[in-house]
């Protein structure tokens, strides 16, 4: 009867052991990549491990890898396979688990390299996807390309999902194509007619507001816009 006691609570603190122990599973949030002594984390960049040893990737809404996972229990190699990106040659990663936070470990081009991750329950979102939307314009300071010093009620900045742009001022309306840079809040718009030349922003984010400002002239260039939920007359 006490072999059997004894068993069963040999059992049970077994079970309790592996209930506790970290799972890569779920949703993470890459908080920062190091490169030698360089900080190169990316924005918005999250992975998802599931049970099937399947895994996707992507940065903000936007989902651009697929593939496979593969963590050795022993020495906790982790082999990540992207079905439809390059071939990695820098071997497994040296993976570290806890409940909540995960790193990554490992050498590529004589550098080593250092992922962090956070595990997370949403998707977290990039500069561009807090940009997407109709912004109409509030305040300006000093002239340029695209905008003049002067304000008027239907002027506005269109950011739409396929990264086309529309800006109406009092220079008229242009069109165009923006870029939104990957690890800085820094936007580039790059418009159709050759008469405007593509053009550089910093990018603040405030409550329902951004601020632009130019990065291509010395000259305090500031554009203002809140966000509006139709186009202005």
């Amino acid at each position: 009867m006490k072999k059997a006691l004894l068993f069963i609570l040999i059992i049970s603190f077994l079970l309790m052991g592996c209930e506790h122990q970290p799972s890569i599973e779920g949703l993470w949030q890459v908080k920062s990549v190091t490169v030698g002594e360089e900080n190169m984390t990316p924005n918005a960049r999250w992975m998802r491990f599931n049970s099937d040893f399947t895994q996707e990737s992507g940065n903000g809404w936007l989902q651009h890898s697929i593939g496979t996972w593969r963590l050795d229990p022993n020495n906790h190699e982790l082999t990540i396979i992207n079905t439809n990106g390059i071939d990695d040659s820098s071997g497994p990663f040296s993976a570290t688990i806890s409940e909540n936070e995960m790193t990554w470990k490992r050498i590529e081009e004589g550098q080593p390299i250092e992922v962090k991750l956070e595990k997370t329950s949403q998707l977290p979102t990039t500069f561009g996807n807090q940009l997407l939307g109709l912004w109409g314009a509030e305040q300006s300071n000093g002239n340029g390309s695209f905008f003049t010093e002067k304000v008027q009620s239907s002027d506005y900045l269109f950011f739409q999902w396929d990264n086309r742009f529309t800006l109406e001022s009092e220079k008229g309306r242009i069109k165009g194509i923006y870029h939104v840079n990957g690890h800085r809040p820094e936007v580039e718009l790059i418009p159709y007619n050759t008469e405007y030349h593509r053009e550089s922003w910093k990018i603040d984010f405030k409550e329902n507001r951004i601020t632009l400002s130019s990065l291509n002239t010395d000259s305090t260039l500031i554009r203002i816009f809140k966000r509006i939920h139709e186009f202005p007359l």
